[in-house]
């Protein structure tokens, strides 16, 4: 069960991906077939599938297997480089959320997409910064921001938000205008209380002008 408070959220249908190859955009760099059937006869059915959307070909992953994948693209395949770790919710009701890895490999010019997903009743994914350390931020942000914990990361903390923060804000049922009362926020005037409403303009009006505030009592004593 989750720790923190869950707050009202409504599935809708998900909308299915169209295929195609004609994006102008799509670079050869990212057509990896022959890193893929490395993949798949390496790991078989840790393999689960692969996306092909817009002429860019994505590897989704089982979770448990994530750290070994990296492992064998990091030491048999060059990819040396871990360009980006980031999470998204899909907004639907099995296997919400998912982590993708963006892995470069500077000596074959490639580039490979890794996905893996997660359910909400299991929000547990194996680290990867025994591979590669540059994960450890990206990891700490992806479980900071949607709720997602690393198994084994050396130091799974909050990034941005306060440890007691109740909420993951990249979740789509968190509102865009915050939550007001879940967070103390500087005042908005030099001498003001601390405010607890994180769009204060939107909710209470604009910020008074510094000729409307009251006269500063440092100011006098100084």
């Amino acid at each position: 069960m989750p720790s923190h408070r869950v707050l009202d959220f409504f599935f809708t249908p998900e909308d299915a991906a169209t295929p195609g190859g004609d994006n102008p955009l799509s670079q050869p760099t990212t057509h990896v077939s022959e890193i893929i059937e490395a993949l798949c006869a390496r790991f078989d059915k840790a393999i689960l599938g692969v996306e092909e959307y817009a002429g860019e070909q994505t590897v989704l992953v089982e979770a448990r297997r994530i750290a070994d994948v990296c492992r064998f693209l990091k030491d048999e395949q060059g990819f040396l480089y871990l360009s980006d770790v980031g999470g998204a919710d899909r907004f639907v009701e099995e296997d919400r959320f998912e982590v993708f890895y963006n892995l470069v490999s500077f000596e074959k010019g490639k580039r490979i997409r890794l996905k893996v997903r997660v359910d909400e009743a299991a929000l547990t994914v194996p680290t990867v910064t025994d591979v590669y350390r540059a994960a450890n931020w990206n990891e700490r942000e992806v479980y900071d921001m949607l709720g997602i914990r690393f198994e084994g990361h050396p130091d799974m903390r909050r990034m941005f938000m306060p440890e007691d923060f109740e909420y993951y804000p990249q979740r789509k049922e968190f509102p865009q205008l915050g939550i007001p009362g879940s967070l103390p926020l500087p005042p908005r005037t030099p001498e003001g209380p601390l405010q607890y409403d994180p769009f204060p303009t939107a909710h209470e009006g604009p910020t008074p002008k510094s000729y409307q505030e009251p006269p500063s009592q440092i100011t006098e004593e100084e």
